[in-house]
């Protein structure tokens, strides 16, 4: 079992803190916005060491969108990397904690189906597409089995 590294955002810690200690009753909203996240609790791609990180909550049925905006930065967030190269993950939403696959999705008419829910559960997605000129990753979580 590797160890779990902590994210070096005070923030991101705090939050998973609260999710996971409160069993998902508590810190199952980002920040000041009140809008729900899923904690996905991934493997790193060079350390191999567990990371965990907040996400939008974007549902398609039983299965979750990740969306890899990180803002509108020129550069992905570093779990993309880790899901590219560990695809098995651990998604927590409030209570249920499940594993499941990700794959990175590449069809264009699949992409542009998700991105409209991503951008319905959180609308600056939107703006942050704007803002960078690199694509921003779109993965689909789906249950194992």
């Amino acid at each position: 079992m590797s160890d779990y590294i902590p994210s070096p955002r005070q923030w991101v810690r705090d939050q998973v803190d609260l999710y996971e200690r409160s069993g998902g009753k508590q810190g199952t909203t980002l920040r000041d916005t009140g809008l729900p996240v899923i904690i996905v609790t991934h493997t790193g791609n060079k350390t191999g060491a567990i990371r965990k990180t907040p996400l939008m909550r974007v549902k398609d049925g039983a299965n979750y969108v990740l969306v890899g905006s990180l803002g509108g930065a020129p550069t992905n967030p570093v779990w993309v990397y880790n899901l590219r190269a560990n695809p098995t993950v651990e998604l927590r939403d409030h209570t249920a904690v499940k594993t499941m696959r990700v794959r990175e999705v590449t069809d264009e008419a699949e992409r542009a189906r998700l991105w409209k829910l991503a951008v319905a559960a959180y609308p600056p997605y939107e703006e942050y597409q704007t803002r960078t000129a690199r694509r921003i990753p779109v993965f689909l979580a789906e249950p194992r089995g």
